[in-house]
């Protein structure tokens, strides 16, 4: 019997312990940043509004800018503005649609900004990555967004 537990407990803990780098994407490099949004600034006027995302195009901000979404009640979203399934070239940037998707320029896939799942690929099936999320935090009318 004590074998029985000290190899359920011993196989537990390989289990447990092991990598899984199956989920890193390839294709984004990891990067450290802050940034910080005042909401009352003109620019970013559609963050004011609950529902509504917005492109933040900063080279010190993430690979290729950021996407950041108001999801109300003082909640923010923020995500990679680098398409996830590509290397980061001219098309890969994100752009925003309809207030709450992001497309790719390069292949035409469609990512929802509150989830960051793709939501419409083309049909090479090839969309394996879903959006790189950012932390965010709020505080008065300041947005904080790090990695």
């Amino acid at each position: 019997m004590k074998k029985i537990i000290w190899f359920c407990t011993v196989s537990l803990l390989l289990i447990a312990c092991s990598d899984n780098y199956s989920s890193r994407n390839p294709y984004l490099s990891e990067v450290s940043f802050t940034k910080t949004i005042n909401l009352n600034l003109p620019s970013y006027n559609n963050l004011t509004v609950a529902g509504s995302g917005m492109l933040i195009e900063d080279a010190t901000a993430g690979i290729k800018g950021i996407l950041v979404i108001n999801q109300g009640f003082n909640q923010f979203l923020a995500w990679e503005a680098s398409c996830p399934n590509h290397t980061p070239s001219s098309c890969s940037t994100m752009e925003v649609t309809g207030n709450i998707y992001c497309q790719c320029d390069c292949d035409d896939y469609k990512y929802s900004l509150y989830t960051g799942n793709i939501i419409e690929e083309t049909n090479d099936g090839n969309a394996e990555y879903s959006l790189l999320y950012y932390q965010t935090s709020v505080n008065g009318n300041i947005l904080t967004i790090s990695n």
